[in-house]
């Protein structure tokens, strides 16, 4: 799809979620008696926290699959995230006298409204488009075993448009060819994505893929691939001095990390709080089911690698010998108790003391044992990155890739991983919260 079409279908898309929201409040409001006359300026805030939460579960992109069951889970829940902002904003932050705070029961029954009927439109806006960008290629151009691996991405992540390579092998006549197909239409392309070896490429090619670009033909390294489509960042970029060639936001932005331990500190204690009857009544039934201890502590390694005592709620017992280090579906150590805790995430509140304590952050990669860790980093080169920052109870890897049940499963978390320390932000943070409610009611993962 061209580059001007993508940045035209989300300003439609956010038109028609403003039009959405003077229409549906204007209605809800006038029913209920809260206003006299139409009202428009005072819906400024509601339309801007809803155009801002939409953004950061990514409502407004055009690789998103709206038609799934994962992003109509997201797009509900973002829109009760607005609806909770708004009423914060409303009632909190603005003076008393602002029209809106005649109903908070008609803010709610707004949004209530408004986020199935956006999402409605952006389904039917999507399956139209699947179908226009059905004939639609990703043409790759590299030897045949990363097309191979590319195109095993492609189709874990949902990619819509088929992928046809372009073999570099015979010097690059394929992918010349298919150049020239993609400028006179007969092979219509979502994207052109190129090896970094741009050296390898004829002298000619680079000229064309320039005029295909502003034909609105976007080509990416795969690099930026990576990061543009799946918000990760390839391993084999990796090497030992790619800190000092790309830079990380935590380095640059030691201010965002205070204030990062700041509501780190501030939303650990309310949540300890909030969840002490909680963790009060599991703890009673796992002493309850089998009398064993009720909190399972373990040696995980935090930032600059320095190794802290994990608490959690127990749902194990304990396995004769060294025992598997990792937790599989149908697991028999896990308790009755353990399936419930498990399922819900209750089991994962006590950690709320590890980041009061400092040793973990809300968010940022998962604390893995040390005793994984230590085999870990013989076999991954550049897993040591990770420890830059504090790990999370949750975070980008875990919203985004299944629990990991080997070395495998670990380097593709780590891609995701090392795209969140390289691009660490509060905007980024908001996003993994509404994805990380999103996994808690699905109930997706262990």
């Amino acid at each position: 799809m061209p580059l001007n079409r993508h940045r035209r279908n989300s300003l439609l898309l956010v038109l028609a979620d403003a039009l959405s929201i003077a229409l549906i409040f204007n209605i809800v409001a006038y029913l209920r008696g809260a206003v006299t006359q139409p009202i428009l300026w005072q819906l400024g805030a509601p339309l801007v926290v809803f155009v801002a939460t939409l953004h950061l579960i990514d409502g407004y992109g055009s690789q998103t699959d709206m038609l799934s069951l994962d992003y109509a889970s997201l797009h509900l829940i973002a829109s009760l995230a607005a609806a909770l902002l708004t009423l914060l904003l409303t009632f909190v932050f603005i003076p008393p006298g602002f029209e809106l705070q005649s109903s908070r029961s008609a803010i709610l029954a707004s949004f209530a409204i408004v986020g199935p009927l956006t999402l409605t439109y952006r389904r039917v806006f999507y399956s139209r488009s699947v179908v226009s960008r059905s004939g639609r290629k990703i043409v790759f151009a590299g030897d045949i075993a990363d097309f191979e691996v590319f195109r095993d991405e492609c189709t874990r992540l949902g990619i819509n448009a088929s992928v046809i390579h372009a073999d570099s092998s015979n010097g690059y006549r394929t992918f010349e060819a298919l150049l020239e197909s993609i400028a006179t239409s007969q092979v219509q392309a979502e994207a052109i994505v190129v090896k970094e070896s741009g050296k390898d490429l004829p002298q000619d090619i680079p000229l064309k893929l320039v005029q295909l670009y502003f034909d609105g033909i976007p080509t990416y390294t795969l690099e930026l691939f990576h990061r543009v489509y799946w918000r990760k960042i390839p391993l084999y970029r990796i090497n030992p001095i790619w800190l000092f060639q790309e830079g990380f936001q935590v380095a640059r932005e030691p201010v965002f990390e205070r204030l990062k331990r700041l509501s780190d500190v501030a939303f650990s204690v309310i949540g300890l709080a909030l969840s002490l009857p909680i963790v009060g009544i599991a703890a009673l039934a796992i002493y309850l089911d089998d009398g064993g201890p009720v909190f399972f502590v373990q040696t995980r390694v935090g930032k600059h690698k320095i190794p802290f005592s994990l608490i959690k709620l127990r749902t194990m017992r304990a396995a004769e010998g060294p025992g598997d280090p990792y937790t599989r579906q149908g697991d028999m150590r896990v308790t009755r108790v353990g399936r419930v805790l498990r399922s819900a995430r209750l089991d994962e509140l006590p950690q709320l003391w590890n980041v009061l304590r400092g040793q973990m952050s809300l968010i940022g990669p998962r604390a893995e044992w040390d005793r994984l860790v230590s085999q870990y980093e013989k076999e991954i080169p550049s897993y040591h990155f990770r420890h830059m920052v504090k790990p999370g109870i949750t975070g980008w890897a875990q919203v985004n890739y299944r629990y990991g049940t080997g070395i495998t499963d670990t380097i593709r978390k780590l891609e995701y991983d090392l795209y969140y320390i390289r691009n660490y932000s509060f905007m980024l943070d908001a996003s993994i919260v509404l994805k990380t409610l999103h996994v808690m009611v699905l109930q997706k993962g262990h």
